[in-house]
Order: C-alpha cells, then sequence, then structure tokens
C-alpha cells in the first residue's frame, strides 16, 4: 500500500525492531523515520505534520502513555498508534481512551502494522485537507468563498477575479446548483461597485404579467391594486449590481424593455413619464448557451450581445471531484456547529462514495447530503427520488451503526466498556466505527 502522506515517525529502544519496521514500511512505500527515544520525533510534529506516529509502549526513560500524551499536546488529531507486548494490553486500552488511535501486539504481523498505518495515514491527510479547507473559509480572499482545490476551480477564481475589476456585463453559464448565484457575487464583491448593492432576480419565477412591475417599478395607480409606488429591481440596483438569474425564461417582450434600460441608463416606472437613472452592472446566469438561443430565435441576438460581453463557466462537481471532500467536510462542519452537535469524522469508505457518486444536482446537491449526514439522517450520495424500501444491507449496516453509536454514547467514549457492552473484539469494533465514521471522541463525557 502506498503512503498518502510524507512521513511516519517510529518510536522503540530495540534497534533489531526499529530496523526490521524501517524496511517493512519502506517496501510498503512509507517515507518512516525511527528513533530509540521519542524526544526527536515529537520535536517534528506540530498541526501541519504530515504524518503520524508510532511507538512502543514499554521503553526505559518513558512509557507510551506519557509519549501519547506529549503527541496529542502537539497536535490532537494526530493519529497516535502503539506497539504492546501481550502484558501491556490494559495499557493500551488506556491510551485508546485518552486518544489513541490504535495499538499492535507483539509479535505482530507486518501486514497487520502496515494496514493500521495505512489507515491512520488516511485519516491524517483527511484531517489535513480539512484544515486547509477551514483556513481558506476563514480567509477574507476569494477562495473562502469559492473553495475547491481542483484545477478547475483556481482557473474560475483567476477569471472571476479578473472580470470583477473590469465594467462588463457577465453571462454565467453552469448545471443546475453548480453555484451560478455565488459567483454574482464574487464578481459584485470583488468589484468597484462592492459598497452598492448586489440584487438578484430569478426570471424563471416572475410570472410574464408581473416582469415589468417586478423590474422597472410602479406609480401608485398604475394599474389595479398599484396602491402606492414601488421601486422596480433595476432601479434598486442602481450603482450597483443586477443579477438574473434564468435569463433564458425571460419573454421576448421583458428582453426588448430590459435592452432599451441597458443602452440609455435609464427607466420610466410603469404609470410614470419621468426618466429614473438606471446605472448598473448586469450579471446573467443560463443553464442554457444563449448563443444557440438566440441563433434559434428563442432569444434577443442584440440583447445576447450586450449581456454577453465576457462569459464564466463553472465547472460541474463530477468535472472537480477532488473538491468533494472538502466541500462535503465544509458544508457538514458549519451544519453541525450551526446546531450545536459534534462532527463526525469521515471515513475512508465515505470519502469514496462521495467522489464516486455522480452528483447530478452539483452543489447544491451535496451540501443538502452534507447537512443530512451532519444531522445523522441518511447516508450521503443516496438519491432521495428513489423509491421503495432500502436494500436489506443498507437496513441491517444502519442498525448496526446505531447499536455502536449507543454502546459509545452509554460507555461515555470508553472503548474498553463499548467492547464489554456490544461482546466484540477491539480490533472488530474498531473496524466497524472506521467504516461508520464514529469517533470514540465525539461521545466522552
Amino acid at each position: 500500500m502506498a503512503a498518502r502522506v510524507e512521513r511516519v515517525l517510529f518510536v522503540d529502544d530495540e534497534e533489531t525492531v526499529r530496523e526490521a519496521l524501517e524496511q517493512w514500511l519502506t517496501l510498503a512505500g512509507y517515507a518512516v523515520t525511527a528513533y530509540e527515544a521519542p524526544e526527536a520525533a515529537l520535536a517534528l510534529i506540530d498541526e501541519g505534520f504530515p504524518g503520524i506516529l508510532v511507538s512502543d509502549v514499554r521503553m526505559p526513560r518513558t512509557d507510551g502513555l506519557a509519549v501519547l500524551e506529549r503527541a496529542l499536546a502537539r497536535d490532537p488529531d494526530l493519529p497516535v498508534l502503539l506497539v504492546t507486548g501481550h502484558g501491556d494490553v490494559a495499557m493500551a486500552v488506556e491510551a485508546m481512551r485518552r486518544g489513541a488511535y490504535d495499538f499492535i501486539e507483539k509479535p505482530f504481523v507486518p501486514e497487520r502494522l502496515v494496514e493500521a498505518i495505512g489507515r491512520a495515514c488516511e485519516k491524517r491527510q483527511l484531517t489535513l485537507r480539512i484544515r486547509r479547507l477551514h483556513a481558506a473559509t476563514d480567509a477574507r480572499g476569494i477562495e473562502g468563498r469559492l473553495i475547491g482545490t481542483s484545477r478547475g476551480m483556481e482557473t474560475l477564481r483567476r477569471e472571476v477575479l479578473d472580470l470583477a475589476a473590469t465594467p462588463v456585463n457577465v453571462v454565467i453559464n453552469g448545471e443546475t446548483g453548480s453555484g451560478k448565484e455565488l459567483v454574482a457575487q464574487c464578481l459584485h464583491a470583488f468589484s468597484d461597485r462592492r459598497e452598492a448593492r448586489f440584487v438578484a432576480v430569478n426570471c424563471g419565477a416572475i410570472p410574464d404579467t408581473m416582469l415589468e412591475s417586478e423590474l422597472f417599478g410602479h406609480e401608485a395607480g398604475a394599474f389595479t391594486g398599484a396602491l402606492k409606488r414601488r421601486v422596480g429591481k433595476l432601479e434598486y440596483a442602481h450603482r450597483g449590481t443586477l443579477f438574473l438569474d434564468e435569463i433564458e425564461a425571460m419573454p421576448l417582450s421583458g428582453q426588448v424593455t430590459l435592452l432599451r434600460v441597458l443602452q440609455e441608463r435609464s427607466l420610466e416606472r410603469l404609470g410614470s413619464n419621468a426618466a429614473v437613472p438606471a446605472d448598473l452592472r448586469t450579471l446573467c446566469a443560463s443553464k442554457v448557451d444563449l448563443r444557440e438561443q438566440a441563433a434559434a430565435g428563442l432569444f434577443r441576438a442584440d440583447l445576447y450581445y450586450r449581456l454577453g460581453v465576457a462569459e464564466l463557466r463553472i465547472p460541474p462537481l463530477r468535472e472537480r471531484r477532488e473538491d468533494i471532500p472538502l466541500l462535503f467536510a465544509h458544508f457538514a462542519g458549519r451544519a453541525a456547529e450551526a446546531h450545536g452537535r459534534a462532527m463526525r469524522p469521515l471515513s475512508a469508505r465515505l470519502v469514496q462514495d462521495l467522489v464516486e457518486h455522480p452528483w447530478p444536482g452539483n452543489v447544491r446537491e451535496l451540501r443538502n447530503a452534507a447537512e443530512r449526514y451532519a444531522f445523522g439522517l441518511d447516508r450521503p450520495g443516496a438519491d432521495p427520488e428513489e423509491g421503495g424500501p432500502q436494500p436489506l444491507t443498507a437496513r441491517v449496516e444502519a442498525y448496526e451503526r446505531d447499536l455502536i453509536r449507543q454502546a459509545l454514547r452509554q460507555a461515555e467514549g470508553n472503548i474498553a466498556e463499548a467492547m464489554r457492552l456490544l461482546d466484540l473484539p477491539r480490533r472488530t469494533l474498531n473496524e466497524k466505527m472506521q467504516r461508520y465514521g464514529l469517533s470514540r471522541s465525539d461521545f466522552v463525557a
């Protein structure tokens, strides 16, 4: 198994054990450094350390519990594995209760140790990726708004910043749920119009009979039911940014009037002859190709040329799958925090399921799945429109997950007590907790 983080630190006072383990792990693809005493290894650990720690329990000058305590003081999320003799199992169980990731009994099969290290490395990699996500989210820059490390998102962020600095109108193309309004908000937030209003209008949600009143406003008495003056969206966006979502749904009659406003930079409310200034930047979003719509006569070509001075394309999730775990963790963490819940860790299996799911609803669907995960409602990636009962295996897994969660809650995170309540060996319980994304720390009183 190839290592997915850079380093494995191994501490053991026996030279033969150190040499043997260095050989095993090097052959398995890990960059391992062995130490006779823990001090040098501990000095390398901080919250950005790209690796894990493996330590013997019984050593002349210290023991595994002390090493564990000092390592977790440097980074509470660092995976620490302990190697123990048969007589030290009780100590190792106590170490698990205090936060150790796993322990291996001597004599151990090399493959068993490599497997455990592989799981720990996957956990470390995910932890570091989530931390990078939170650091980006907390930043005031565009990285905290348009989240992702894929090449597609890097290109999109660069294009948004370039266009934000210009006064041109922009057409934003993207599938349903891909984040078109978020991109529009970024174009506004990083422009010189950011101190003025950002006004969003969903053209597909406004009845044709109400479109002119909604966009241009009206005077009192302009039509039946117009009891007082109303400022329209275009006037409200004066000196700011107007975002027209689903612009393809705007009727041709409305397109004619909008074009005139954009050309003359003024408008007239319904029932009035007075011109009102309308200095605004227009951003539009469409699920279809407006150029093709214009060529087919379904959208005014002259309005398209006015709106589409520049175009942006938002890549769907299936084209940037490496961003999916970061986005999922971000949305789930925010939902858990907002409702006072502990954020459950993402297991390697869950991450794989997330990445392999097609996500036809893009970021909107992913966010919904993440929030449901934060509340423990269902498995991410399940199709909410699929009818019929769940398969037997899914129901059995859900039942087993609930039993383990109940036992951990009753044991207040004490792994040994949970093992007793469930009548499970430690290794089996650990594997099932990994599979279901359960963490001991979530149940500690």
